[in-house]
């Protein structure tokens, strides 16, 4: 195995450059930095994937094999399997041996999203080093919360090695989950864009009535206002739709495309980035979004033809979005209002994605992504989306609040 270390470069222009670590040092940094004494001599047990890596791109298990020999036991990967092979939803990955290290590795997206007892018995301790991409669907906080109930059950401490919100930490957007939308894509209360490191949810997290043994270890350096190309970290795509920081800042939005039979970019080069279906007329739903103003990006038009996914091979229509103000870019607004033009327009073509979405059998996809069925009717009777903005700000405002009392950093 080769490791990508900071080196100083010999170019054929005879010009040398020096590449820098970050001045941020995300959790696993700060773990092997200042080892926790409660950590000596237990048995370690490890949820990541192929994105969990340092600032010189090592993998985690292979930090905590260096720097605590012999205790870790096995490892846990999410959705999309350990190396972020498998392509979609509810695509399933069995449990496997690491070639790397001969541990198992057992995987929290299969015939169980919760760890078993079998499992726990591996381990005394859990670290979790998970890449979040700061928008409520993403499956990987909802695995890291069942594994702190599964921790609590049967006595296990975990440790959460924090990382960056790609995001930042600043803005919030969206409405809260609603009770009755409750899934996989939505355990807690949360909005679309919630603001918070993966740390800081987890302590949100326990706190919502799992009460789990847990310790954070926080960055250094972070800064709230920072956006992920700020950070100066390297971006290990977590999701194999995940390619860059700039997929995740449309995500919050781009998602919706999921429960619809709008194409959200799978089969292309940019996911999330381009979206449309071979129905789609750009210059009509632009004069749709008139009335929505959306600032800090470009819609600009265009064509594709997917690989694979919706409309595979096929002729589609639709945007690709520019980000021109990551500060002012509002993405949920921005394909809310994509969304209620697309319903206006094409009655007769467009509809929704069907059950089962992540193993919701029973309800509407778009509804669980949404996190409530009264938005989707609400654009169905064609409400304007800064009307609705206004109907939900009250409880954004106090979830604005309330988490201020889990941050950890200024």
């Amino acid at each position: 195995m080769s490791f990508y270390l900071p080196c100083t470069l010999n170019l054929t222009s005879g010009l040398t450059f020096l590449i820098n670590r970050p001045k941020i040092k995300i959790g696993i940094e700060q773990l092997l930095n200042d080892p926790p004494r409660f950590l000596m001599g237990r048995r370690l047990g490890l949820l990541c994937n192929q994105a969990s890596t340092d600032s010189s791109l090592i993998h985690s298990r292979d930090l905590v094999n260096e720097a605590f020999p012999g205790q870790l036991t096995c490892l846990f990967s999410p959705q999309h399997g350990f190396f972020s092979e498998k392509q979609d939803n509810m695509i399933e990955s069995g449990h496997q041996l690491d070639q790397i290290t001969g541990l198992p590795i057992f995987s929290l997206y299969g015939d169980r999203r919760k760890p078993t007892a079998e499992m726990l018995d591996y381990f005394d301790v859990l670290l979790i080093d998970l890449v979040d991409v700061g928008t409520r669907v993403y499956t990987f906080i909802y695995t890291m919360a069942y594994c702190l109930e599964a921790a609590l059950e049967y006595g296990k401490k975990v440790v959460i090695l924090d990382r960056p919100n790609p995001l930042g930490g600043v803005a919030v957007e969206g409405n809260l989950l609603h009770p009755d939308e409750k899934s996989f894509v939505g355990l807690y209360p949360v909005p679309m864009r919630h603001g918070l490191t993966i740390g800081e949810l987890a302590l949100y997290f326990n706190d919502q009535g799992i009460g789990a043994d847990i310790t954070v270890v926080p960055m250094s350096g972070w800064k709230r206002s920072m956006f992920f190309k700020e950070t100066g970290l390297p971006w290990v795509y977590p999701s194999p739709n995940m390619p860059s920081a700039d997929t995740a800042f449309v995500y919050p939005g781009q998602v919706i495309w999921e429960g619809t039979n709008i194409s959200e970019g799978r089969g292309t080069t940019l996911p999330f980035e381009l979206f449309g279906a071979p129905f789609v007329e750009p210059d009509k739903v632009e004069t749709e979004l008139v009335d929505t103003p959306l600032p800090g990006c470009f819609l600009r038009p265009l064509a594709f033809e997917p690989t694979s996914n919706k409309w595979a091979g096929q002729y589609c229509r639709g945007f690709q979005i520019h980000i021109t103000d990551p500060l002012t870019f509002l993405s949920y607004r921005t394909t809310l209002a994509l969304l209620r033009a697309i319903m206006r327009l094409y009655p007769e073509e467009f509809c929704y994605k069907e059950p089962p979405y992540e193993y919701e059998f029973e309800k509407l996809p778009l509804d669980l992504i949404l996190g409530d069925r009264r938005l989707r009717k609400a654009l169905e009777q064609g409400r304007d989306i800064v009307t609705l903005e206004k109907s939900w700000q009250a409880e954004l405002d106090e979830f604005d609040l309330m988490r201020k009392k889990y941050f950890l950093y200024d």
